[in-house]
């Protein structure tokens, strides 16, 4: 038949009672973990943040020539410029620069007693190196210092050393240099007596980690507005670093279109000087062939060819002058060896290679910007090289294109030039060498006022640049409290913690618990065949363990519940004598001549006469249990302790001896009990337990006694028990919670399987208060009367 899994089987009363029981962990456990979090939320440095809002301004966003090569797809791997920007601005060069001026690598803590407090503008003194500021912002170092009045301080290396007193300016020898220490006359006054530890960092190290903690983000997917946010341990401090961070980002593309400015500008001024050149030679030349010819006039018959031949002698001039610029130009790129700025805005009629020649500075500079903070191996550099190389190319592309139109227009305008002229020629020489020196002078001179005004538009352009980017909200700060440690969320953790933590100790250590730990765990073992009749409470080192004769206690309770059920099960039996309990367990020290001397005195007290038997010759135990006057109150009898009078071991051995020879009466709480005790250790416990007269004392004693108590030995250890356990009526094979494992169990079960153990039941020992009665559910609540905990009155 299939077994099905069913809810009803589980015992959710008893999962919970397990956790129930044990509420005290629970209770420590809060208390603990609400001390860590009230500690750490106590002496733990609060954090602060900063944010700030800035809206890039995207330039190139709207130039025709860009849109033609991302059509190409040149720039595919510049579709989102944004992403771009923010790791310019995180760039490593940036935060360098706002630590410097900062001077964030130079850190002031005043001592305290647990936490040290640091100080970031107050400063009751200021610290100068003689070294340049390049050395010390890359170097490391670290000293004390004691405020002792206005003019003096003490001075220190290590913390355990003591101060050296100096005075304010003063030169101090450091690792770093001399240094002059001078006070600051605002703020001395107020940290006189405090101690201080200055710590300076390389500035490099400071940087990296700020700009681990900047959180540089868009609003949403496609915005051009970042968000800025930065958590730090001063709030001022990181408003400050935000703010310094956004006007470096500013100043340097400000500097890079400086750049850009001046190196177009110093190209069109070669080109001026080289012009003025010309244009003087063309003044000079007009003025001697006037005064050589003695020329003051120009007919005006060939006012007409003239006007012609003037505006084709100009166009070629401009085609020229058009190709001689980019030639130039070509040149200049060809002849690069990395990546320079190329000079702008020279009046090159297509517009494609001005748009590319701007999107190559603008890469360029972006380029010499990234390579300060890192590498040629950067992934960010080594696509900014693709880019460039591709701009290259399609710039030298441009550029042959241009040149080659260039040429046919020129040839195509040449041989027009030579049809007009030879209309011209018709005229008189002097009119015609005076009108080619004049076209050539005024194309000069145009030449050189329109590179004027180039010159000019490029510097106003400068002048005119706008920052990159425009602040919406400067850093401030979202709350005045601290973002961190959050205290409640710290206690609501440290009270999940504290149920968490004894919950899992609970639920592990009874995955690892393989002992018997209550009568419900054993009868969960035994099943319904072999009874377990009663359980017996765990007792302490200072309680008695011989129970009086009125003890209302629940070690008593439960004797009298195991004498009542022992009873019920003699009175079952059919098989004669039915009055000899035998007593044995697993291994020693489970409890069994524990039990068995207590459970003869739970007899004695019925008025039943009583005998208690050692059979535990190996290792007899009821001389030790009894010879202290804490576990037996002498009367009018005799005490029992181990005397030179005959035991079981000579009875067994000498035939002579009787049933009352080896008897010992006992006075005990009131009760009258007989003992016979182990007697000597025999050499041959085995063989003298198989001794016939070993039935005969059976005999005799089960008919001179109400109850037969043995007190044989450990069942798993020796054979002795198996040897005797045929006179036995009833046989309690002791348990011991916490210590016996469930798989010992098996053990018992299966001789009594085999038949060689009758009368078989269990008995607990040494359960806890909290598991006695099928988990605590019903302990014995008439014993004796406990104040509870909570109870104060």
């Amino acid at each position: 038949m299939e077994n099905k899994f069913s809810f009803k089987s589980i015992d959710f009363k008893e999962i919970i009672r397990q956790y129930t029981s044990k509420w005290y962990l629970f209770l420590l456990a809060i208390i603990f973990c609400l001390g860590v979090a009230f500690l750490y939320n106590r002496y733990t440095a609060p954090l602060y943040d900063a944010q700030a809002r800035i809206k890039i301004e995207m330039e190139g966003n709207n130039n025709p020539e860009l849109a033609i090569f991302q059509d190409l797809g040149s720039f595919q791997g510049q579709m989102n410029p944004i992403i771009d920007e923010i790791e310019i601005i995180k760039s490593r060069s940036n935060f360098v620069e706002v630590v410097k001026k900062l001077q964030l690598n130079t850190q002031i803590f005043r001592l305290g007693n647990i936490l040290d407090s640091e100080i970031y503008k107050d400063s009751p003194f200021n610290l100068n190196f003689k070294e340049s500021d390049s050395i010390v912002s890359q170097s490391g170092f670290s000293f004390y210092l004691n405020v002792m009045s206005d003019a003096t301080f003490g001075y220190k290396r290590q913390e355990d050393e003591p101060y050296k007193q100096n005075t304010f300016g003063s030169n101090i020898s450091t690792p770093l240099g001399d240094m002059i220490i001078t006070p600051s006359v605002e703020n001395i006054k107020i940290y006189k007596g405090n101690e201080f530890r200055i710590v300076i960092r390389p500035a490099t190290v400071v940087a990296d980690s700020y700009r681990s903690r900047v959180q540089i983000t868009p609003l949403e997917r496609t915005s051009n507005i970042l968000s800025l946010y930065l958590q730090d341990r001063i709030q001022q401090r990181a408003q400050d670093i935000i703010n310094a961070l956004i006007a470096v980002y500013n100043e340097n593309a400000i500097e890079d279109k400086k750049i850009a400015a001046d190196k177009t500008s110093n190209f069109i001024d070669a080109r001026i000087t080289e012009i003025y050149s010309n244009l003087y030679s063309v003044d000079q030349s007009a003025e001697e062939f006037k005064t050589n010819r003695g020329i003051t006039d120009i007919s005006s018959e060939s006012n007409i060819n003239l006007s012609v031949g003037m505006e084709n002698r100009q166009q070629l001039e401009s085609a020229s002058l058009q190709l001689n610029m980019a030639s130039s130009m070509k040149d200049m790129v060809e002849n690069q060896d990395g990546y320079e700025i190329l000079p702008s805005n020279l009046g090159l009629s297509d517009q494609t290679i001005t748009g590319t020649t701007a999107r190559y500075n603008q890469l360029v500079a972006e380029r010499n910007r990234l390579l300060e903070s890192s590498s040629n191996l950067n992934p960010v550099v080594q696509n900014l090289d693709k880019e460039l190389n591709t701009l290259k190319s399609s710039l030298l592309s441009s550029l042959n294109n241009t040149t080659g139109n260039l040429e046919l227009q020129i040839n195509s305008l040449a041989r027009q030039q030579s049809r007009i002229n030879s209309r011209i020629y018709s005229a008189p020489g002097n009119e015609r060498e005076l009108r080619d020196i004049t076209r050539k002078l005024e194309t000069t001179e145009s030449l050189y006022l329109y590179l004027l005004e180039k010159r000019e538009e490029a510097q106003i352009a400068f002048a005119s640049a706008s920052p990159p980017s425009s602040i919406v909200d400067a850093a401030y700060s979202t709350s005045s409290a601290p973002v961190a440690p959050n205290k409640m969320i710290n206690y609501v953790a440290a009270l999940f913690l504290g149920f968490v933590f004894p919950f899992m100790f609970i639920y592990v250590s009874g995955l690892l618990d393989n002992t018997v730990n209550s009568k419900q765990d054993l009868e969960g073992v035994v099943g319904n065949n072999i009874p377990v009749i009663a359980e017996l409470p765990k007792i302490g080192k200072k309680d008695r363990k011989i129970v009086k004769k009125d003890d209302r206690s629940v070690l008593a309770e439960s004797l009298r519940i195991l004498r009542t059920n022992l009873n019920y099960i003699q009175k079952s039996q059919k098989s004669k004598p039915d009055n000899l309990i035998f007593i044995t367990s697993s291994v020693p020290g489970e409890g069994k001549t524990f039990i068995s001397s207590n459970l003869a005195k739970i007899y004695a007290d019925t008025g039943k006469k009583v005998l208690l038997v050692g059979a535990d010759i190996r290792n007899p135990k009821l001389y030790d249990f009894f010879s202290s006057d804490e576990n037996v109150e002498v009367g009018k009898g005799v005490q029992p302790r181990r005397s030179t009078k005959a035991g079981l071991t000579e009875f067994l051995v000498n035939s002579d001896l009787k049933v009352q020879d080896i008897t010992v009466p006992a006075h005990i709480n009131e009760n009258e009990i007989d003992l016979i005790f182990s007697g000597k250790i025999p050499p041959n416990p085995t063989e003298l337990l198989m001794n016939p007269r070993m039935g005969e004392l059976f005999d005799s004693v089960s008919k001179m006694y109400d109850y037969v108590i043995v007190d044989t030995a450990p069942l798993m250890v020796v054979t002795d028990t198996l040897l005797i356990s045929e006179y036995a009526s009833q046989i309690l094979y002791v348990v011991k919670a916490g210590a016996t494992e469930l798989k010992v169990i098996d053990f018992p079960l299966k001789l009594k399987e085999e038949g060689k153990l009758k009368g078989l039941s269990f008995v607990v020992n040494n359960v806890k208060q909290s598991e006695l009665g099928y988990g605590g559910k019903y302990g014995y609540g008439y014993g004796k009367s406990v104040k509870k905990w909570w109870n104060f009155s």
